[in-house]
């Protein structure tokens, strides 16, 4: 969300694709300390959970051979569209998230998440922004978990998606490593920090925060396509 914004502003590297690229090198080392730190404090449904990291994996690999292929302006107004949809249904049910409540037995619930962590892992590799949010909100909002659990899920989830698109971002050289490294020490400070805060605060805190994510995203989404 801050972190991508800022590169595409900067562009280090004259192009976007090093953006995307040094951006996972960055967000692989947070999302990997917040998926520790999460999984050390609440219950992480590991049979579920792996199995959708797999997908995930598998389908940021390919969305980051696509990545230059999808005119990004049409990937931000798709994705400017979803947040919307996802923000206004997660503002107007204020219970959504608040109690973990699985909806569907194992079985199709693992099926579920297999395939969201598949679609949502593709489309990290391809672009990114927002990513987290999504996988929040499709195990909030289809599978039934809490707001907390959710995202100690998604930070799991994640992880494999930013690895997957490095898979591919490394040997092609769009990887800035020492910025990337510089910008990872920031993000592992950052994640373990935030994930603490979480599980300190419950899912309501939670929740709040991914409306307010949620919402930045939009309007910066929005300014991005207005200035384009």
């Amino acid at each position: 969300l801050v972190q991508l914004s800022a590169l595409l502003i900067v562009l280090p590297g004259g192009e976007a694709i090093f953006s995307v690229a040094t951006n996972k090198l960055a967000s692989v080392v947070g999302t990997a300390s917040a998926a520790v730190t999460f999984a050390r404090r609440v219950p992480i449904d590991r049979r579920h959970a792996v199995p959708m990291a797999v997908a995930a994996f598998v389908g940021a690999i390919s969305g980051a051979l696509l990545a230059a292929a999808l005119p990004s302006r049409v990937l931000t107004v798709v994705v400017l569209i979803a947040l919307i949809g996802v923000g206004i249904y997660t503002w107007r049910r204020p219970e959504l998230g608040a109690v973990h409540a699985p909806r569907f037995p194992r079985r199709t619930q693992g099926a579920v998440m297999i395939a969201g962590g598949a679609a949502i892992g593709f489309y990290d590799g391809l672009a990114g922004p927002g990513t987290g949010s999504f996988l929040v909100f499709l195990l909030v909002g289809l599978v039934g978990y809490a707001f907390l659990q959710a995202s100690a899920t998604a930070k799991v989830v994640n992880t494999a998606t930013n690895l997957g698109a490095l898979v591919f971002f490394v040997p092609a050289g769009v990887v800035l490593l020492g910025l990337g490294a510089v910008l990872a020490v920031a993000n592992l400070t950052g994640a373990v920090v935030g994930a603490r805060m979480a599980v300190e605060r419950g899912s309501a805190f939670v929740r709040r925060v991914f409306l307010v994510v949620v919402a930045v995203l939009v309007v910066t989404l929005a300014f991005r396509l207005a200035v384009a």
